[in-house]
């Protein structure tokens, strides 16, 4: 920006805006069209990639909190200590180089920090797997836990995965009827 020396009482950003034209980085044939910046255009630019990855796998691959990362599709509910149906994964979709440190961590208002086993691994690929991955933890009745992904960038980048699995002693089963009555000599059951 460049101001002009004669401002006349006017202030600086009012009297640069109506005299200059956008920086000539802007206008460019990649320019999206006016009321676009260069920041806007890396956002749209990810969001197209982030589309486009998600129509490559759907149904396996999830949206996080941060828009450089997607993750593989949790089971809604799960048993405590069993091996999930398929090995977790982490999609960098920026720039993380090979072998940068991914750790997992669970939480909620209940249980702050549940127990995880095999929750460190390192990308690969722009993809980090997670085999054998162990929820220990139990999220509490009819709680859900929020899983937090940490990449050991420089600086580190945080994910989030809101209320991403439920975590029980039993996993999921079918719901207790609420017509039978109690019968404490269980001979009325059939």
């Amino acid at each position: 920006m460049h101001l002009r020396s004669d401002l006349n009482g006017t202030s600086p950003l009012a009297a640069s805006a109506a005299t200059d034209s956008p920086p000539s980085s802007l206008q460019t044939s990649k320019h999206p069209g006016p009321g676009f910046s260069a920041s806007a255009m890396d956002i749209l630019t990810g969001e197209r990639t982030l589309s486009a990855v998600l129509s490559e796998h759907p149904g396996e691959l999830v949206r996080t909190g941060s828009p450089n990362f997607v993750c593989s599709v949790l089971p809604s509910h799960w048993r405590s200590n069993k091996t999930l149906p398929v090995s977790f994964k982490v999609v960098a979709l920026g720039e993380v180089k090979d072998g940068t440190k991914v750790t997992l961590n669970v939480g909620n208002d209940e249980n702050c920090c549940g127990e995880l086993r095999n929750a460190v691994t390192h990308m690969k690929n722009h993809v980090a797997k997670f085999n054998d991955l162990r929820f220990v933890g139990r999220s509490g009745r009819g709680k859900s836990f929020n899983l937090t992904i940490c990449v050991q960038t420089n600086p580190p980048q945080v994910a989030t995965f809101q209320k991403a699995i439920k975590v029980t002693v039993d996993g999921p089963r079918e719901p207790r009827s609420k017509t039978s009555k109690y019968c404490p000599c269980h001979s009325c059951q059939e």
